[in-house]
């Protein structure tokens, strides 16, 4: 009978990496971290766009992705509390909208988890990236070329004056 147990233990955990390869990994988690509060209208027009860009691209929150939302409410050591807390989560990416204090303070908390900025300034002069060709790292981002075109468009206006 002893023998009997102990052939049948050793099926059971020769299985046993099988079903342990054949666990599903957890539901990744995007960390969404803005330095406003979720009240103002560039916040929500901000996350609105996040939730469609993610939905463009066949994820939904709650079903193939969760997304963790902070708001530092223009607080900069809250600022600094709330990435630790993501860092410390493990996220798989932090998404670092509104001004770039967010991805600032993001790049400076973590050289391993991706960080995707979206920023109006300049992100070279900034630090966030060595090359806007090659960002390298752990840092990309969108650059709206605001600080470029300010120049630009005074040149315009004093044009248009002239006229």
């Amino acid at each position: 009978m002893r023998r009997r147990e102990f052939i049948a233990g050793l099926g059971s955990t020769a299985a046993w990496p099988l079903r342990a390869r054949a666990q599903q990994r957890g539901m990744p988690v995007i960390g969404f971290l803005h330095f406003g509060t979720s009240e103002a209208l560039n916040s929500k027009r901000a996350s609105a766009a996040f939730l469609q860009g993610l939905k463009e691209m066949g994820y939904a929150n709650g079903q193939n992705v969760r997304i963790e939302y902070r708001w530092a409410d223009f607080q900069d050591e809250q600022l600094r509390t709330m990435v630790a807390d993501l860092v410390q989560r493990r996220v798989t990416l932090i998404a670092a909208v509104g001004i770039s204090t967010s991805a600032i303070v993001a790049k400076a908390a973590t050289a391993t988890i991706p960080i995707v900025f979206a920023t109006g300034g300049d992100p070279l002069k900034l630090g966030l990236v060595p090359s806007l060709n090659r960002p390298g790292g752990n840092v990309t981002g969108v650059n709206f070329l605001v600080s470029a075109l300010a120049s630009k468009r005074l040149g315009l206006l004093s044009e248009l004056a002239e006229c």
